[in-house]
């Protein structure tokens, strides 16, 4: 799939067949046509998972997984093409990360996989991951974080002030001549290069602005255009949703330089596309830009949408609407769909509207086809990626023939209804419990200070205490087992006992290497979110609503469709269990309310703070419930409250006002010797660190080790008054971290949190990884944490 720019095997038949194509028939008197920005690459049964971890362990060649790659893309651009969409989307499809593939495109490779001018599989997933095959030799895989407000992680791109750009990766052209190959032209997808730079990072000592690259990257995007134009591609799609964000008017005016020289270089039509939030005071620059098309996010701010459709009327440009909502779940409302794009032709007619989805796709699963089981009412209110691009279609065939497709928009007027009368939406018990909630639910009895000196005293951990973040492995067995119970292969006892076993082993394993607070594993937990879903009452658990995370990460996120409570206690049993097997401290495993939320698809009739509270209250239960059971240290993890984070700044305070709220409401009834903890991974935090400090927590938890502790910069400008565990074990990769390289990370976390309050554990969870890699790093933790205690003596 990646493969040196200098070899262009296919250019010859490309530019043969070129000719020869056209775009998608459409019916006589169409005006309006329709763009997908983005498609799931995963799979319908996520083939595309299970084909790179057998290349990863070794038991399937390139050949065999790029052969699963290419059935996938394939049946994508048929679907999108035999749906009637006209702008489908080709080089959306990545084997681990798009951002990845950019930086592989552009030859952003950093010196330490040594290069050779060629980017194979080998060194593609030794980026990623730091190791590609199973037995390979280990190298720090690149730096990974949250992609905007989103649960997607990209791989972060490593510049400094001397990277040069070049040509490096075929894929781009590849992909477009597959497509081709199939009498489909495709429109290419590239990260812009604006947005790729702003979010690349220097890890120099020197400081650096990544956008004093543009006059080098520019010429390179310059030159993708151009031999795109001689394959025939007659769109090209640019993502530039770093326009979301408040920016300086200098970076602003460094887009309009862009896209004035890109326009030059391009034969082809130009769509530059933002989404994931309004573009703001970066409106009418973002429209004016001299390219063919903008899109812009109708479903996140659709107050914008007539303002950019009067600017884009000025100069006669066309308008990408995004009215199906590529981030969520819901049914389209047609009729309303159909008032607003009916206002935006009354302004600059039809034949300059491209109806779109919101974003990319591939934030929502593939098909509700596959959800067998679900109660059908329930089923007729969501729509996922291929109900969207059938939305896409309708509307598109409604806005060309308006006396036609009655019949179709009062059947989706009855869904709309259906779902807002529904009697097990509303629940009146529940909000009048969130209408009496006071300020003093919000707040632990005595500050810190005092906390911590009864907690110490309860606990008498040594100093730099060891822990880990609360998952172990989900081995074949356990999932077997799972499955098994949930199908009625094994009855109740049976699966408790096999649980039983479980947490014995992990308790076990955890005690012969010295750690020093245990947990229990999460055995019988599938996921972190879906786990505490299925037992809660307004949430609704897919059994096929998968979505890529990260890599071959699959989650699949729950549905929030009515009011949230706790059915019966979740955790306590198997808490209880795990203190009778240990005198050492352990700790109770809970999601916060904010991650709760975020991770789940999330109704949309009703501000996110009133679900949110309702979520804080049933975890709320929850936790006074542990206390009272005996459990003294409780983590309520939160590693997605900053995904909730509004994309402008002047929304932050109202949002973390409600955000922090939920969690205090969920974690500040208990009493002060009942230590809380929480966790927090790949977030930017210099920015947000005081507001994280608000959140009160005796102990959090933060992701630190792929950013070699910069992350920890944000605790030498804030003096944060609690304890602090900066993962210093990077799970998200295969390689085993040594106990020097894991001592220098304690060494500079030293230098910036107090001994006394600083913990020492791993990155995130461990559920993802194997027992062979968690073993023997979780040992070399553990020494390295005995050889800096030792230093403090």
């Amino acid at each position: 799939m990646y493969t040196d720019a200098s070899s262009d095997n296919n250019t010859d038949r490309q530019k043969k067949t070129c000719s020869k194509l056209k775009p998608a028939a459409r019916k006589a008197g169409a005006e309006v046509i329709t763009n997908v920005l983005g498609y799931p690459g995963i799979g319908d049964k996520r083939e595309l998972k299970w084909a790179v971890e057998s290349f990863w362990r070794g038991q399937s060649t390139k050949e065999e997984l790029l052969n699963v790659a290419g059935e996938i893309k394939r049946k994508n651009w048929r679907m999108l093409k035999n749906t009637g969409i006209d702008l489908i989307p080709s080089n959306d499809f990545t084997l681990y990360d798009h951002m990845l593939d950019m930086s592989c495109m552009l030859g952003v490779i950093p010196d330490r996989f040594d290069w050779k001018g060629s980017i194979d599989l080998d060194l593609y997933f030794r980026i990623a991951r730091g190791r590609s095959v199973a037995g390979k030799s280990d190298t720090k895989p690149c730096e990974m974080t949250k992609w905007f407000n989103t649960n997607y992680h990209y791989i972060v791109p490593e510049v400094d002030k001397n990277t040069d750009f070049r040509l490096s990766s075929t894929k781009i052209f590849d992909e477009f001549a597959e497509a081709k190959k199939i009498g489909i032209l495709t429109k290419p997808v590239l990260v812009g290069p604006v947005t790729y730079l702003m979010l690349s990072k220097s890890y120099s000592a020197e400081s650096f602005n990544t956008l004093q690259l543009l006059d080098k990257i520019v010429p390179v995007y310059a030159t993708i255009i151009k031999r795109l134009n001689k394959l025939g591609a007659q769109w090209i799609q640019l993502d530039e949703p770093i326009f979301s964000l408040d920016l300086s008017d200098d970076i602003v005016g460094k887009l309009e330089y862009t896209y004035n020289i890109l326009a030059k270089s391009s034969k082809s039509k130009l769509m530059v596309a933002n989404y994931f939030g309004g573009l703001g005071s970066n409106l009418t620059t973002f429209v004016n830009l001299p390219v063919d098309a903008i899109h812009v996010d109708a479903v996140v701010a659709p107050n914008e949408v007539l303002k950019a459709v009067n600017v884009a009327a000025e100069n006669g440009k066309m308008l990408s609407v995004g009215i199906v909502d590529g981030q969520n779940i819901w049914a389209n409302d047609l009729a309303a769909s159909k008032k607003l794009l009916s206002d935006i032709a009354a302004i600059i007619g039809k034949n300059n509207i491209i109806i779109g989805t919101s974003s990319s796709l591939e934030y929502v699963p593939i098909s509700v086809e596959y959800e067998d089981g679900m109660d059908d009412k329930i089923k007729s209110w969501l729509s996922f990626a291929a109900e969207k691009v059938n939305e896409l279609s309708i509307l598109s065939k409604i806005m060309n023939d308006d006396i036609a497709y009655t019949d179709i928009l009062a059947r989706n007027r009855k869904i709309v209804k259906s779902r807002k009368d529904h009697f097990s939406v509303n629940n009146q018990a529940v909000r009048n419990r969130c209408s009496n909630i006071t300020a003093n639910d919000l707040r632990r009895n005595s500050p810190y200070i005092i906390r911590e000196v009864k907690q110490h005293k309860i606990f008498k951990l040594p100093m730099l205490p060891t822990t880990t973040i609360g998952s172990f492995p989900q081995t074949k067995r356990i999932r077997k087992a799972r499955s098994d119970f949930k199908k009625g292969g094994i009855d109740k006892e049976v699966y408790e006992n096999f649980i039983k076993r479980e947490i014995r082993k992990v308790v076990s394993i955890q005690e012969k290497i010295g750690l020093d607070v245990l947990v229990h594993g999460e055995a019988e937990r599938s996921d972190m979110v879906e786990y505490f879903a299925g037992k809660l009452n307004g949430f609704l658990i897919t059994r096929n609503g998968w979505v890529r995370s990260y890599g071959t990460r699959c989650v699949k996120p729950p549905i929030i469709y009515g009011d949230v409570s706790r059915i019966c206690p979740m955790t306590v049993k198997w808490a209880k269990y795990v203190q009778s097997l240990t005198t050492k401290p352990a700790k109770g495993m809970l999601t916060g309310p904010n991650t709760m939320l975020q991770w789940s698809f999330v109704r949309n009739d009703q501000p996110l703070s009133q679900t949110a509270t309702q979520i804080a209250l049933a975890i709320r239960d929850e936790v006074l419930d542990l206390e009272e059971a005996g459990v003294k240290i409780i983590q309520i993890d939160e590693p997605a409250l900053r995904e909730g984070l509004p994309l402008r700044k002047s929304q932050w305070n109202r949002y973390f006002k409600w955000a922090i709220n939920s969690f205090k409401l969920a974690a500040n009834g208990v009493t002060d010797g009942t230590q809380i903890h929480t966790h927090i991974c790949y977030s930017e935090f210099n920015d947000i660190i005081k507001f994280i400090a608000d959140m009160d927590a005796d102990v959090i938890s933060i992701e630190a080790s792929r950013s070699k502790m910069k992350l920890l910069n944000a605790f030498s400008d804030f003096e944060y008054p609690n304890e602090v565990g900066p993962g210093i074990y990077d799970v998200h990769s295969p390689r085993v971290p040594s106990a020097d390289e894991m001592a220098i990370l304690i060494k500079r976390a030293l230098k910036v949190i107090p001994a006394k309050r600083l913990w020492i554990n791993p990155d995130c969870g461990l559920k993802t990884r194997q027992w062979s890699d968690i073993i023997p790093s979780l040992k070399n933790m553990v020494t390295a944490a005995e050889l800096c205690r030792d230093t403090l003596k």
